[in-house]
C-alpha cells in the first residue's frame, strides 16, 4: 500500500497546508514499500547499463530514469528515447538539443550515454540523484491526480530555484524556462497572458515575459527566484488565476485585481 498525498482544498488555503506538511508528506510517500523497492532495483541495476539500449530495454529501470525528468509519458516510446540517449547532447544535431522541451536534454546529460561522452550510470551519488528526483516527481504526480495545478506549484519550487542557480545569462535562463512546458504553462498563467502568446516571435515572448514579471514581483530577472518569497508571490499568483478560471464565471478586472492582490499577500 503506497502513502496517498493529503490535501485539504484547492487554491490558496491547499497550498498553504501543502506548504506546512510538504516534507512529512514527502517522506510518508517515499517511504511507503513499494517506492523502496523501486529504489533498490533502480540502484542495483543501473551500474550494469553501458548502453542506451541496457537502459530502454529494462522497462522497470526507465520508468524511474524518466520519471526523474517528468517524462513518464514516454515510457513506451522506447525507440524515441534510445535516440535520444545514443545521440547525446555533445552535438549541435543531437535529437535533444532540437526538441524545444529541454528536459529531454537534461535527461540525456544525466546518463552520458552519448558518442565520447563520459557515463554516469556506475556513478552511485548521480543515480541516488535520479531517484531523489523520481521520488519527487511520483509525490507530485500523486498530488496531481487530486489537483493539477498543486503539482505545478510543487515542481516550480525546486525547478525555478535550480534555474535561478545556473551559471548561466538571465535571457538563458528565460529561454531554459520556455522549453520547459510545466515552468512555461505557470508563467504564463500567472501574468495573465493569453493562449495565443506563444504565436509571437521568441524574442518578443522573452520581451513581454520580462516586462509582466516586472510588474508582478519588480524585477524581470530569474535570479530572483533564488528566494522563497517570490517564489511564493508567483506560485500565489498562479494559483489564485487557475482558482478565478476554474469557477467559470465571469469576474470583472477589477475583481479579479482585487482576488489577486488579497491572496498574494
Amino acid at each position: 500500500m503506497t502513502y496517498q498525498p493529503v490535501l485539504i482544498s484547492t487554491g490558496i488555503a491547499g497550498w498553504r497546508f501543502m506548504q506546512r506538511t510538504y516534507q512529512a508528506q514527502l517522506e510518508a510517500f517515499s517511504g511507503s514499500n513499494v517506492r523502496q523497492r523501486e529504489n533498490a532495483y533502480f540502484l542495483d541495476k543501473i551500474k550494469e547499463v553501458n548502453t542506451a539500449e541496457d537502459l530502454v530495454s529494462d522497462r522497470r529501470m526507465l520508468s524511474v530514469a524518466l520519471g526523474a525528468f517528468g517524462l513518464e509519458g514516454d515510457l513506451n516510446n522506447t525507440y524515441f528515447i534510445r535516440k535520444i540517449l545514443e545521440d547525446g547532447t555533445g552535438s549541435q544535431d543531437a535529437l535533444a538539443n532540437r526538441l524545444a522541451d529541454k528536459r529531454y536534454r537534461e535527461f540525456s546529460s544525466a546518463f552520458g550515454l552519448g558518442p565520447g561522452e563520459f557515463s554516469k550510470t556506475s556513478l552511485l551519488t548521480d543515480m541516488e540523484e535520479i531517484v531523489r528526483k523520481n521520488q519527487v516527481a511520483q509525490f507530485e504526480i500523486s498530488v496531481g491526480e487530486q489537483d493539477d495545478t498543486m503539482r505545478t506549484a510543487l515542481y516550480a519550487q525546486h525547478e525555478l530555484a535550480d534555474l535561478a542557480q545556473r551559471d548561466i545569462s538571465d535571457d538563458a535562463k528565460w529561454f531554459n524556462l520556455m522549453g520547459l512546458p510545466p515552468l512555461r504553462g505557470m508563467m504564463e498563467t500567472a501574468l495573465g497572458l493569453p493562449a495565443s502568446f506563444a504565436q509571437l516571435d521568441i524574442d518578443r515572448q522573452l520581451n513581454v515575459f520580462k516586462d509582466k514579471l516586472r510588474g508582478l514581483t519588480g524585477s524581470e530577472t530569474i535570479d530572483q527566484f533564488t528566494g522563497p518569497d517570490v517564489r511564493d508571490q508567483l506560485t500565489t499568483a498562479y494559483l489564485a488565476r487557475s482558482q478565478i478560471a476554474a469557477l467559470g464565471v465571469g469576474f470583472s478586472s477589477a475583481q479579479t485585481a482585487l482576488t489577486l492582490l488579497q491572496n498574494i499577500r
